[in-house]
């Protein structure tokens, strides 16, 4: 039985970019969990429409 896993979840978020406003996007978090509690965030990044895969820290959420 593992108690450290690695687990990758990715859903929809709402986030803002300058060049093109309001954006929906699909986010995949990397995360470390201890018994099925996430620990810390290891990595999270984004896909765009184009193929590219860029870090989240680029955009902001939306509000």
């Amino acid at each position: 039985m593992k108690f450290i896993r690695i687990e990758r979840k990715t859903k929809v978020e709402n986030r803002f970019t300058p060049k093109m406003g309001r954006l929906s996007t699909p986010v995949t978090y990397i995360r470390r969990m201890f018994l099925g509690i996430p620990i810390e965030t290891l990595h999270k990044y984004r896909q765009t429409y184009y193929g590219e895969v860029k870090d989240c820290s680029e955009c902001l959420l939306y509000r």
